[in-house]
């Protein structure tokens, strides 16, 4: 979902080549040891774990396409068959997605900690509110950690080690506390976290509002690193939102849209994330965004996106990989 959702006041242009004009002098994929100037790349895959369709399509992406990482929403009812999947095929890169919205109409779910341990988050259903907006406005930033930390914990009882950590729809990006909520969950259990803090040059395009926390975000990029983690340089979070043009009326719509996002990356690493899901009839029962969904997985089994990505020069990576490399630094 789109973090853009979660900023509501606006920035200028000027405004945002100003924050990107102060970025680090090298990116942390140098720091890493990647080639200077290298652009390198994790395709990743959310919402897995919350429907059926919504893992067979990532785990087509990932074994039949060039989609890299995943995440996984631990709350959801189809955590458990992933879960299985994942115990025979171990070299899957797969994370956590946090997640603290059920925002769907007819298909919920709700906080693992109970709701009498986190009323704040739960709406008069009892599940996870629908909105980010709600989350802000009823829960608490201890709610908050406690949530997420059982989120991991099932996790692990079920055998699950993630390979990083991100949130559903941004919402732990929506206040200062919960941000720093889930940077301390990381930090204290060794966990990478999805965190835009080098150079953010598309996140800011994409996402203007996010301005006014680069500052905070940079420092918490710095804490993570100096713990021994791994930073994300930028991150892409536009796919969700792309629709069909005249020129490109057939489901596998996004190609060439991913083929372009390629070409506006800046050095560095960065996550582009995506949705993809082999729909079937059921999942239209969920969700109207199935055709975008779709679109993203016929995308990362496109031979043609796959050539892109070779002629372009880009090196895909995993979270994993990520990790090994700073633990050897």
């Amino acid at each position: 979902m789109h973090l853009r959702k979660l900023f509501t006041f606006s920035c200028t242009v000027v405004a945002i080549n100003i924050l990107v004009a102060q970025s680090m002098d090298s990116t942390y994929a140098e720091k890493l040891g990647f080639p200077k100037g290298s652009k390198v790349v994790i395709l990743h895959v959310d919402d897995v774990g919350m429907s059926y369709d919504s893992n067979e399509g990532a785990i087509k992406a990932m074994t039949h396409g060039v989609a890299t990482s995943c995440s996984v929403m631990m709350p959801c009812p189809w955590v458990p068959s992933y879960i299985h999947y994942l115990k025979s095929h171990a070299e899957t890169d797969a994370g956590l997605h946090l997640t603290l919205t059920s925002e769907w109409k007819e298909y919920r779910w709700g906080p693992l900690s109970g709701k009498t341990n986190v009323p704040g988050l739960t709406d008069t259903e009892g599940d996870l509110w629908p909105d980010v907006s709600d989350v802000v406005q009823h829960a608490t930033a201890e709610e908050v950690g406690k949530e997420i930390k059982a989120q991991l914990d099932r996790a692990r009882g079920m055998g699950f080690e993630p390979t990083h950590l991100d949130s559903h729809m941004g919402t732990l990006f929506a206040t200062p506390a919960y941000l720093m909520k889930y940077i301390t969950l990381g930090i204290e259990n060794h966990i990478p976290v999805m965190l835009p803090a080098g150079h953010s040059t598309l996140i800011l395009q994409q996402t203007p509002g996010l301005s006014g926390q680069v500052a905070q975000i940079r420092t918490l990029g710095k804490k993570l690193w100096d713990s021994g983690l791994p930073v994300l340089d930028d991150l892409h979070n536009d796919t969700y939102g792309w629709k069909p043009d005249s020129a490109h009326t057939t489901d596998n719509y996004k190609t060439p849209k991913y083929i372009e996002a390629l070409r506006s990356l800046k050095p560095g690493i960065t996550m582009i994330i995506m949705h993809c899901t082999a729909t079937t009839n059921v999942f239209q029962h969920i969700t109207d965004s199935g055709a975008s969904r779709k679109a993203d997985l016929l995308a990362m089994i496109d031979p043609a996106f796959k050539q892109a990505i070779a002629d372009q020069g880009i090196i895909l990576t995993t979270w994993r990989e990520l990790k090994k490399r700073r633990d050897k630094m």
